[in-house]
């Protein structure tokens, strides 16, 4: 490996790490100005993490986490914050257990409808925030925020009885999907069973890093992010990519309940999980917008929310894993900023030396003229 790529390498990797390492250290902090043990919590949840059945809890939940996340990492790559991913998240997957309540078709037709169904209503969600900025320049982050605010409200409306709603006990929910929606999962004897749709969230990664990286929207789309006005230049039209990076990020984060939906739960309900576009943002940064920094964020993420409930049994609070979370993203910031500078600094360095060496060269060729026209 060339030394430009290793040090590309390092500075890819010193960031998580550092973000990481700060916020053992000040989560540590704060359990000892609690009077708690700093390093016991950490031991359970590692100890956790050997189990079998929570590894399988791990990873299905990471699944979630890691489409979520690669939806924020469109709208990131394109220069967007794209905030509203929980809301298209939530009223993509309420529409596929709709749909798939209501429908009957056999499965080789009942999942792909399922899919699309998901992918095309939280592209529509995101779609309208997209549309607001390239045709009035509404802010991405405000109108996000606002579509959230009204996904939520109608998720309510339409879990009515007289709307789609089922009431099962005190329980909301859609009606339990035809079982042609179903994905079998993956069984793991007495662990329990690794969602089917896990395998759909790997492919997403896989094709998230080929269009990105070896197509030309893809380059539009990084170009675009970069300099709107450079893209712009090069014949690349702004707005356009603008409005299609909102639909792929609204699209992804339509499926990311797909997993648990149609793979565990078979109804979206009261006790369908909230606040996975939100952690998104969070994994999207600490995983560098990268699809395998993104897989191992995701997994950490999910980590900490499956074995923190141990904590409770010893007498700390499991919401130590909820501090971690916020001060990774915290510290995620700084480190990147400070790496960011560190690399610059050492590029200038790099640059002013090749050009010192470059000039003596120079000098030394022009003293060998004159001597040999002397």
């Amino acid at each position: 490996m060339k030394k430009f790529d290793k040090e590309r390498v390092l500075l890819a990797v010193a960031g998580p790490v550092i973000a990481l390492a700060v916020a053992f250290v000040l989560s540590a902090i704060v359990l000892i100005a609690s009077g708690k043990n700093p390093v016991e919590p950490f031991a359970l949840m590692l100890e956790q993490a050997g189990f079998s059945d929570i590894q399988v809890l791990i990873v299905n939940q990471a699944s979630l986490y890691y489409i979520a996340a690669l939806a924020v990492a469109i709208g990131f790559r394109m220069n967007l914050f794209n905030i509203g991913v929980d809301g298209q998240y939530q009223l993509g997957a309420m529409m596929a257990a709709v749909v798939g309540a209501h429908a009957s078709l056999p499965a080789a037709l009942q999942v792909p409808l399922l899919l699309l169904t998901a992918v095309l209503t939280g592209a529509f969600w995101s779609g309208i925030a997209g549309v607001l900025k390239v045709t009035r320049g509404v802010s991405e982050v405000v109108a996000t925020i606002m579509l959230n605010a009204i996904a939520t409200s109608l998720i309510v409306y339409m879990w009515k009885p007289d709307v789609f709603g089922v009431k099962v006990g005190n329980n909301s929910t859609t009606g339990e999907m035809h079982e042609s929606g179903w994905i079998p999962g993956i069984d793991m004897g007495a662990a329990g069973e690794i969602y089917g749709l896990v395998i759909l969230a790997a492919l997403l990664g896989i094709g998230y890093w080929i269009v990105l990286n070896r197509t030309r929207f893809g380059f539009d789309l990084r170009a675009s992010g970069a300099s709107e006005s450079a893209a712009a230049a090069s014949g690349v039209d702004p707005k356009r990519m603008v409005l299609t990076a909102m639909l792929i990020s609204g699209g992804l984060a339509g499926l990311a309940g797909l997993p648990i939906l149609m793979g565990d739960t078979h109804t979206y309900s009261l006790n369908f999980p909230t606040g996975v576009g939100f952690l998104g943002i969070g994994i999207a940064l600490l995983g560098r917008n990268s699809p395998v920094g993104i897989a191992f964020a995701a997994l950490l993420w999910a980590w900490l929310d499956k074995a923190s409930p141990e904590l409770d049994y010893h007498g700390f609070d499991k919401e130590i894993a909820v501090i971690m979370q916020g001060l990774i993203v915290l510290s995620v910031v700084v480190s990147y900023e400070a790496v960011r500078e560190w690399g610059l600094r050492r590029q200038q360095r790099r640059v002013g030396a090749e050009l010192a060496a470059g000039h003596v060269l120079g000098a030394t060729d022009n003293s060998k003229k004159e001597v040999a026209g002397r």
